[in-house]
């Protein structure tokens, strides 16, 4: 693994059932995750995914890749363009830097059919023997 390598795009579905389960799980009860009606009271169109459930989605793209035993060291995102339901989420990464100690900070970029749904970094530890 070298600085500029990217990592497999990840594609994820994003259903209704996805984001209330998300902000359920995330104990993110505010209605615009669950409520359709309430969401349009307050301008969206739609229910959208919350940071916390985007965060898990990066989180398990990493693990995916690199494999259980990595450790998240720092995750630094930043929301964009909504997910909605009934959209696709791929989510896509570039490694950036890898240290002689095994650790690697990936640039991440998760799309759908609006824009950028989330960009950043995260800095990942990584098994001996692994870099």
């Amino acid at each position: 693994m070298k600085a500029g390598d990217e990592l497999p795009p990840l594609t994820i579905p994003v259903t209704r059932t996805l984001i209330v389960a998300g902000a359920l799980a995330s104990r993110d009860y505010q209605d615009v995750h669950h409520d359709a009606e309430a969401a349009r009271e307050k301008g969206s169109p739609d229910i959208f995914m919350n940071i916390l459930t985007t965060n898990g989605l990066v989180g398990r793209y990493l693990t995916d890749h690199f494999g259980p035993r990595c450790t998240l060291r720092k995750v630094a995102i930043r929301l964009g363009a909504p997910n909605y339901p009934g959209d696709t989420m791929v989510l896509s990464g570039t490694v950036t830097e890898v240290t002689d100690d095994g650790t690697a900070v990936v640039r991440i970029v998760g799309a759908n059919g609006i824009g950028h749904h989330v960009t950043g970094t995260v800095t990942v530890s990584l098994p001996e023997g692994a870099v």
